[in-house]
């Protein structure tokens, strides 16, 4: 398996981010607009939680509170498990099913360089299989 650094290369290197201080409305449509099921919250550029659409489906809907008047920094996940652009792909699809998680925000030293989900991960997983299917399909029939 390869490195996280190899699937941040193929994708929008953008760190799509929130400040603890705005509502749970703006992050739902931070969510929306970037197309995106987690925003990194931070403060500056120090990670300080992960906001998911998952928080605010059992956090705010399911218990009836107004997303204009909820703040992020309520809902967050403060205690942020990451992983650094070395990590192998195979360690990050291990701690996420683990910890049933969907996302990991990728940080080298105390830079956040992005973040990666299970369907990163997913379509990596699927591109190799296609790949080596080729491969024996080209051995096959030489």
């Amino acid at each position: 398996m390869k490195p996280v650094s190899e699937l941040l290369k193929h994708r929008n290197s953008a760190v799509w981010r929130i400040e603890p201080g705005a509502t749970m409305f703006d992050a739902l449509e931070a969510l929306a607009s970037h197309e995106v099921g987690a925003l990194m919250v931070m403060t500056h550029d120090k990670l300080v939680g992960v906001i998911s659409e998952r928080d605010y489906t059992r956090k705010v809907a399911l218990q009836g509170r107004n997303s204009k008047e909820v703040l992020v920094a309520e809902l967050m996940t403060p205690d942020v498990l990451t992983v650094t652009p070395s990590t192998r792909t195979r360690e990050c699809m291990a701690l996420m099913s683990q910890k049933r998680i969907r996302h990991l925000p990728v940080v080298d030293g105390d830079r956040v360089v992005g973040m990666i989900s299970i369907r990163d991960l997913m379509d990596d997983i699927i591109a190799d299989h296609e790949e080596t299917i080729e491969q024996l399909r080209n051995y096959i029939q030489s």
